[in-house]
C-alpha cells in the first residue's frame, strides 16, 4: 500500500512576504500539514489491520479519522500550488469569464470568498469549486476539512481559515489575512484546474440539464456576439 507524502513547497518559506511571513509557512507546512500526513497513513494502516483481523468495531471513528486527515493533506497540497509569489490581480481568459458569469463580477466573488472564510465556526476554509452537475463554480465553506462539502464538486482555489494558517501574524485579525492573500494567489494555477474540470461529469443524466446547456452554449458563442 503506497503511503502519502509531504510535498515541498514551490518557493520559499520568505517568497509570499509581506502579505504570509515566512515564520507562518515554515510553521504550517513542517509541522501542521505534516501531522495530516502523518494522520493519514496511520488512519489507512488502522483499517488495513481492522479488515485482517475482521474487527470492525472501530470503523466509525476510523473513518472519520481517514476524512479528516486526508482531506487536510490533500486542501493544504493545492494551497500552496494555489499561492505564488508572482501572484495577484485578476485572472482571465475562460476562468475569468466563468466568474463574471457565475459571481456576477470579480468583486462579488472577492467578496464572497473574503465572507466565507471570516464565518468559519472555529476551523474551516472557504473554497472556489466547480460542480460538474450543473457546470458551474460555486463558493463552498469547508467544515475542519471534509464537512459541509458539495457532493461532487471539486476545489479550484481554497483559502484556509484555520488559525493555524493567519495567528502568528495577524492575530486575532484575520480578516486581514484573507483580504492579504489576494495578493499572491496563482491564477494560471486556479486556470489550469479549472480547463481540465470542465471535462468531468457525475453521469446523471438530466439533473441539471437546464445549466448544461446554458454553460455550453457561453462557451461556443463567438466573441463578439450577445
Amino acid at each position: 500500500m503506497s503511503n502519502y507524502v509531504l510535498p515541498d513547497l514551490p518557493y520559499d518559506y520568505s517568497a509570499l512576504e509581506p502579505h504570509i511571513a515566512a515564520r507562518v509557512m515554515e510553521l504550517h507546512h513542517d509541522k501542521h500539514h505534516r501531522t495530516y500526513v502523518d494522520g493519514a497513513n496511520k488512519a489507512c494502516e488502522m483499517l488495513a489491520e481492522a479488515r485482517e483481523k475482521g474487527d470492525f468495531t472501530r470503523i466509525a471513528a476510523l473513518e472519520h479519522a481517514l476524512a479528516f486527515n486526508l482531506s487536510g493533506h490533500v486542501l493544504h497540497s493545492l494551497f500552496w500550488q494555489n499561492l505564488s509569489p508572482d501572484g495577484g490581480g485578476t485572472p482571465g481568459g475562460e476562468l475569468g469569464q466563468a466568474i463574471e458569469r457565475d459571481f456576477g463580477d470579480f468583486k462579488s466573488f472577492r467578496q464572497q470568498m473574503i465572507k466565507a472564510a471570516e464565518q468559519t465556526m472555529g476551523s474551516g476554509w472557504a473554497a472556489l469549486v466547480w460542480d460538474p452537475l450543473s457546470s458551474r463554480l460555486f463558493v463552498a465553506l469547508y467544515h475542519d476539512h471534509q464537512s459541509e462539502t458539495i457532493q461532487g464538486s471539486i476545489p479550484l482555489l481554497v483559502l484556509d481559515a484555520w488559525e493555524h494558517a493567519y495567528y502568528a501574524q495577524y492575530a486575532n485579525e484575520k480578516t486581514k489575512f484573507f483580504e492579504a492573500v489576494w495578493n499572491v494567489w496563482n491564477w494560471e494555477d486556479v486556470a489550469k484546474r479549472f480547463a481540465e474540470v470542465q471535462q468531468s461529469s457525475l453521469l446523471i443524466e438530466s439533473a441539471a440539464a437546464a445549466s448544461r446547456s446554458r454553460a455550453a452554449a457561453s462557451r461556443e458563442r463567438p466573441a463578439g456576439r450577445a
